[in-house]
């Protein structure tokens, strides 16, 4: 069984999706239309936009989402999912992908999300940090003794945890995971704790966003981040969504369960190799390849 894997934050590159609007009269539109609803020339800071640029929140989700569906979108009778998944930002991928939203609705959601996020990181400076080499339990433990807000936010391979939260609780967790005997534990060039309670007034907005957008039933499972576990009914799919901000995105859980359900293949859909680089780690045994037209 094939399954399809969408990036999240994090895989951006200048010239991204440039090959699949020169390729493509269907991706030329799609992008056109992405230019139209976000009142911004989006595409020309893709293919353009220095390295600076694209690391905007407010830019980098909008163009990995475009980048992911639109190839998705472009592959045709080629792309043949039998079950989906996205990291973070990569679950509203996904939805489009697997027809549970629009691609204009999926696309005004990635960008009131940015831009959510991007407030809460001003409202209150925060951090995420990189954590390698221990059992996510003694990762969970040591943040939980913190005085200040730090939990486990990415659960992304085993071995590879990002925890998230207030700079000083952060900064301590790290050292008291170095004690632990952590191979690393290193702060991560964020603008903020994504996937922690330091996100409350972004889940908040963006909430009220989801709930006014159409969910229907998909082409085919997704497993969430939130529940790890094949997901096709609409009002669960959208209670999940607006519960991801706040909560850890348990990558390795999902990607385990969707081994369990028959996934024999993973298939990334979108920019960078990240997510083939952790299936390696995951299960080995699994096939792993990029998506192309």
């Amino acid at each position: 069984m094939k399954a399809y894997i969408f990036p999240g934050q994090g895989a951006q590159f200048t010239g991204m999706g440039q090959d699949l609007y020169e390729a493509s009269a269907k991706a030329k539109d799609l992008f056109q239309i992405a230019n139209e609803t976000l009142g911004f020339d989006i595409i020309k800071v893709m293919f353009e936009g220095t390295a600076d640029e694209l690391k905007e929140t407010k830019v980098t989700q909008p163009a990995i989402f475009l980048h992911s569906t639109i190839l998705a979108e472009v592959m045709g009778d080629a792309f043949t999912p039998d079950m989906v998944a996205g990291h973070s930002l990569g679950e509203i991928s996904a939805l489009v992908a697997n027809k549970t939203l629009a691609f204009t609705d999926g696309l005004q959601l990635v960008y009131k999300r940015a831009l959510a996020m991007q407030k809460a990181c001003e409202a209150a400076p925060s951090t995420m940090a990189a954590v390698l080499g221990l059992e996510d339990k003694i990762v969970e433990d040591i943040c939980a003794a913190q005085s200040g807000i730090v939990v486990a936010a990415n659960y992304n391979c085993p071995g590879q945890l990002v925890i998230s939260g207030e700079i000083s609780a952060v900064n301590e967790a790290c050292e008291a995971l170095k004690e632990a005997g952590a191979r690393r534990a290193l702060l991560l060039p964020v603008g903020g704790a994504f996937h922690s309670p330091m996100m409350e007034p972004a889940r908040e907005e963006l909430a009220a966003a989801i709930e006014a957008t159409v969910f229907k039933a998909p082409a085919c499972p997704i497993y969430q981040n939130v529940s790890t576990f094949a997901v096709t009914d609409p009002s669960e799919i959208q209670k999940n969504l607006i519960s991801q901000l706040t909560a850890p995105v348990k990558w390795t859980q999902s990607i385990q369960n969707m081994i369990k359900d028959g996934a024999t293949e993973f298939i990334e859909v979108g920019p960078g190799n990240v997510l083939q680089g952790l299936m390696r780690k995951i299960d080995r045994s699994a096939a792993t390849a990029k998506a192309t037209i």
